[in-house]
């Protein structure tokens, strides 16, 4: 299995941004943490961040015929993209959304999720576990 983990917007400022909803470990801890479960999983993982909503659109149009699945933590763009709904959609891979802190307990204008309206699952509020959970949850569909 071949995953590919997405990270939106303001995620390369892990450890600096907000530490107390976000936590203080750094996206480079993110990336060592995603690198070292996949080889433990046995998947094969790309990992890409971008600050831009195009960037992440074409890194989701690219993963199409190449990739198995997607873990995607749109960021604040989980709010606002309709660009990155309809490339998951264009793309139909199965993608499971992921957020760091409990975007449910957090503020109204964070309670939808154009990116979830394109996912099979979300978790959130589980820190970088929910990225290992994300896995997990693809690895449950290829095995099915």
């Amino acid at each position: 299995m071949k995953l590919l983990f997405l990270n939106g917007p303001n995620m390369n400022m892990l450890g600096i941004r907000e530490p107390d909803i976000y936590g203080r470990q750094t996206y480079a801890d993110l990336e060592a943490y995603i690198r070292s479960f996949c080889q433990e999983l046995g998947i094969a993982c790309e990992i890409f961040q971008s600050n831009h909503e195009g960037a992440l659109v074409d890194a989701i149009q690219a993963a199409w015929g190449k990739m198995d699945g997607i873990v995607i933590n749109p960021a604040a763009y989980t709010h606002t993209s309709v660009a990155i709904l309809d490339a998951l959609k264009a793309v139909g891979l199965p993608a499971v959304e992921v957020h760091v802190s409990a975007v449910s307990e957090r503020e109204s204008f964070r309670q939808v999720s154009y990116a979830g309206m394109a996912c099979v699952k979300t978790f959130a509020g589980h820190g970088f576990a929910g990225y290992r959970m994300a896995a997990e949850y693809l690895l449950s569909l290829e095995k099915r």
